[in-house]
C-alpha cells in the first residue's frame, strides 16, 4: 500500500491527546499543520527535536502552523515526556504543550506511510493536503532552520506565481515560474525581472522580488 503523495488529502482521524480527544481536520481549521511522527517516547534524539520544536513555538505561531506529534505510547507517557522535553537544557523556559497522539495511531501510521522506526515530518495546507514530506533514520535529527525556511517558501508560492531557488532565505530575490509568459510576468511584477543568461540560450531563469 502505497504512502500519501503530495497534493494528497490527509485522512482525518480522531484520538486521545495531552490536550483531550482531538479531531485532525477541527483541530487544524483554517491553518497550516505539522506532524512529527517518532517511534517512540523518551528516545534521545526525538527528545531534543521536541524541545528545539518548544522553543521554536512563536516562530511556527507566527506563520499560523499547529504542531502535532505522533507516537505510539500512552498519554500519560506522553505527559512525562512533555515534561521532560520542556524542561531540560535543550529548551527554552515557555509555555507550550506539545500534543501526542494515542496508541492507535498504529492504523494512522499505516494509511499514511509505513515508517517502521523513522521520522517523519508532515507540513499540510489550510486545504489538508500535504505539501511536504521529509523522511529522516532514527539516528539523525530533524534540521528545524530547514522546516522553517521550506514553510516559508511553501507560503510563498502558495500564494504568489514564483519558485525559490537553492538555499533561499526569506527575503532573497525568487523565480518567476516558466509558465509565466514575460508579458505576464510584467504585470504581476511591477518592479520587473532580471533574465539570467545560460549557454543554452534560452530564457527561463528569470529573477525577481516577492
Amino acid at each position: 500500500m502505497p504512502g500519501i503523495l503530495l497534493g494528497d488529502v490527509l485522512p482525518n482521524f480522531e484520538a486521545e491527546t495531552t490536550i483531550g480527544k482531538i479531531k485532525f481536520h477541527e483541530f487544524l481549521g483554517n491553518s497550516w499543520g505539522i506532524l512529527f511522527s517518532h517511534p517512540r517516547d523518551f528516545t534521545p534524539v526525538c527528545t531534543t527535536e521536541l524541545a528545539r520544536a518548544a522553543k521554536l513555538h512563536d516562530e511556527f505561531k507566527k506563520r499560523d502552523v499547529k504542531m502535532i506529534a505522533l507516537s505510539i505510547d500512552s498519554v500519560e507517557d506522553h505527559r512525562k515526556w512533555s515534561e521532560v522535553c520542556l524542561r531540560s537544557k535543550f529548551s527554552a523556559e515557555i509555555h507550550f504543550v506539545v500534543k501526542w497522539v494515542e496508541k492507535h495511531c498504529f492504523r494512522i501510521r499505516e494509511l499514511w506511510l509505513r515508517i517502521g522506526d523513522c521520522e517523519t515530518v508532515f507540513v499540510v495546507g489550510p486545504d489538508k493536503r500535504l505539501k511536504l514530506s521529509i523522511l529522516y533514520p532514527a539516528t539523525t535529527g530533524r534540521n528545524f532552520d530547514e522546516i522553517l525556511r521550506v514553510i516559508d517558501s511553501l507560503q510563498l508560492t502558495a500564494t504568489k506565481k514564483v519558485a525559490t531557488p537553492v538555499d533561499w532565505q526569506p527575503g532573497q530575490e525568487v523565480m518567476v515560474i516558466p509558465s509565466l509568459s514575460d508579458e505576464e510576468a510584467n504585470k504581476l511584477f511591477p518592479a520587473g525581472f532580471t533574465l539570467k543568461e545560460v549557454p543554452s540560450g534560452k530564457k527561463y531563469i528569470r529573477y525577481t522580488k516577492p
